[in-house]
């Protein structure tokens, strides 16, 4: 079967291909040592969907996420955030950023409100405008039984629930997660889900990486599989279906297609 490589338009050097586009990767490569963890990736991301980013360990999804969001510099290539140029001005493109690891950090001695009072005054939010924000996420997440509690007490569900909370507190235009629901619950899952959509029909952008397919096939508008540190594959399920002529559930069509394509190379943090 003809491997399904998908590559987006190249971009010149001086300026994303699309002004429409609110994250563009072009031609992006990291490197740990010897080891190459993305290759050339050249990827547009848009308000208005809910994006899923999907690939084996070792792939290079999380160095991905790390690199638009300015937190690991490229070896080559450019990102623009929203317009902004991460390498020129990397604190006006990461202003519209909004970032939650697989392994959520927060302070162990700050309670959570404190935790996201600080993400809410890093950002400038008016503290009226924050409130109320907060106060919606509290009762949504279901945090107020132990959100004046001090961070150290917390489990990895409560951990993700008051970084998702900071992330959303300014009301970022790009939100990147990185396996947004281990460790929650399914009423939670069904809620944050819902606040992917909202953020989506709001035109803002959901750039999601995760090994849970099913929440992939159920919230994404549109899908891109890495594999071995490449793009191999990009566009809607129905789309993804015809590029690896296979009928069926997206994790039948992600494993035909990195089956196919070989294995990853694993990386460091890389999940």
């Amino acid at each position: 079967m003809r491997k399904a490589r998908i590559q987006s338009e190249q971009v010149n050097a001086g300026k994303p291909a699309s002004h429409d586009a609110s994250v563009c990767l072009s031609n992006v490569s990291k490197s740990y040592g010897d080891k190459p963890a993305v290759i050339e990736l050249s990827l547009e991301l848009y308000g208005g969907e809910i994006f899923a980013f999907l690939g084996p360990n070792g792939a290079g999804k999380t160095t991905t996420l790390k690199i638009t969001t300015g937190l690991l510099r490229a070896d080559a290539g450019r990102v623009w955030v929203c317009g902004e140029d991460m390498s020129r001005r990397g604190r006006r493109a990461k202003q519209q950023i909004a970032y939650v690891p697989d392994q959520p950090f927060l302070y162990d001695k700050l309670t959570g409100r404190e935790f996201i009072h600080f993400a809410r005054d890093v950002y400038g939010v008016p503290t009226e405008v924050g409130e109320q924000r907060l106060a919606e996420l509290i009762e949504r997440l279901n945090m107020d039984s132990f959100l004046d509690q001090l961070a150290e007490s917390y489990s990895h569900g409560m951990k993700q629930k008051v970084a998702l909370a900071a992330a959303m507190i300014h009301a970022p235009r790009v939100l990147v997660v990185d396996e947004p629901i281990v460790g929650l619950d399914p009423r939670t899952i069904r809620v944050i889900k819902t606040i992917f959509r909202e953020i989506a029909d709001g035109g803002g952008t959901v750039f999601m990486c995760t090994h849970t397919l099913d929440v992939a096939e159920a919230v994404a508008d549109r899908i891109g599989i890495i594999n071995a540190g490449r793009l191999i594959a990009l566009g809607t399920l129905e789309e993804l279906r015809g590029m690896a002529s296979a009928g069926g559930s997206l994790e039948d069509i992600f494993l035909h297609l990195t089956e196919e394509d070989g294995d990853g190379v694993p990386e460091p943090g890389e999940t």
